[in-house]
């Protein structure tokens, strides 16, 4: 995913990430992994904590990695597709949807989340615009990046499958002992590989969410949800980002592991094309102790190749596995805490 990597940063006593170094575009960028089997919004904001104490120049956030997918009659969710937070009229991108308090009414949700920086909404805005246009990078970022890997590619993941919400998974890793008279009937999208981009809320909380009625039901209650994490909740109100999510599952109980690779890709896709579409200050040098950084920092949440319930997958800067992420930061002036 680096267009160039950089040097490995000496280990701080005072700080338990690791990070990798490296350009993406006109941009430096710094990786940070979130610890393995650790997962939630407490983790999430711990290592994004470590990552701004040790790059104290950092000014924005990219969170990316998989999500599952709550698809509606008004969003055409496919497997493969990806979701950014967008402000609504009613949410800023991100809404905390397990958080609350139980009342004879029923539950109430309390927590109210930051919007992303204007920078990134504006950057969000170009990219809409290029894509609209017909001019958009993601297939071809997608290609240059992942193609030569199998393992990332569309083919690698199997059949998409939308389950009706009620009907439970039967057994195994697959659904081929599911009842097929249960999928959902969907038009075909053309082009069949096409993958498209949704722009909305996404509910973010420490709750797996892998039940297909529970799903509809908090969607519709939040005025349409696009896809479920467990990181972003745990940044938004101190490091507020831009959410970034390919869709590897439906949150339901059919949900397994074969379109994750795929996924992460798209979403790291998605995250170069937003960075394409911010300028950079000035000509990136390479990261290191005393020098200076051009722009980005890049943290990447969750263990390499290992599952999570909504973690992230991380093959070189995605996170961990089910609906994760890795983050990402604008970083300018001298790297300092190194």
């Amino acid at each position: 995913m680096m267009d160039e990597e950089h040097g490995t940063l000496a280990q701080s006593p005072t700080d338990d990430n690791i990070y990798t170094l490296g350009r993406m575009g006109e941009h430096n960028v710094v990786i940070a992994h979130l610890p393995s089997g650790r997962m939630g919004t407490t983790t999430a904001a711990a290592v994004a904590a470590g990552m701004k104490a040790r790059f104290r120049a950092l000014q924005f956030v990219l969170l990316v990695g998989i999500g599952g997918g709550a698809p509606s009659d008004e969003a055409d969710i496919r497997l493969g597709d990806v979701v950014v937070s967008q402000p609504t009229a009613t949410h800023g991108g991100v809404i905390q949807y397990d958080h609350g308090k139980r009342t004879p009414r029923g539950f109430q949700r309390t927590a109210s989340l930051n919007q992303p920086p204007r920078l990134l909404l504006t950057a969000l805005a170009k990219v809409q615009a290029n894509q609209f246009s017909g001019r958009g990078l993601l297939s071809h970022l997608l290609f240059s990046t992942f193609g030569a890997n199998p393992y990332f590619s569309r083919g690698h993941a199997g059949p998409d499958q939308l389950f009706l919400p009620g009907y439970c998974h039967v057994r195994g890793a697959t659904c081929t002992a599911c009842d097929p008279s249960q999928i959902v009937k969907r038009a075909p999208r053309y082009p069949e590989a096409s993958i498209v981009a949704h722009y909305g809320t996404i509910a973010s909380g420490n709750q797996v969410m892998r039940d297909g009625v529970a799903r509809d039901l908090i969607s519709s209650e939040l005025d349409g949800v696009l896809c479920f994490e467990m990181e972003a909740a745990g940044l938004m109100n101190e490091f507020p980002c831009l959410v970034i999510r390919g869709i590897c599952d439906y949150a339901d109980s059919h949900k397994n592991k074969a379109w994750q690779p795929f996924a992460a890709a798209v979403a790291a896709a998605q995250a170069k094309e937003i960075l394409a579409a911010i300028p950079g200050h000035e000509a990136a040098a390479p990261l290191a102790g005393g020098q200076r950084a051009d722009r980005l920092g890049l943290a990447g949440l969750g263990p390499m190749g290992k599952e999570q319930e909504h973690g992230g997958f991380s093959p070189v800067i995605f996170s961990g596995t089910n609906h994760g992420g890795f983050q990402m930061g604008v970083n300018y002036g001298t790297i300092n805490g190194i």
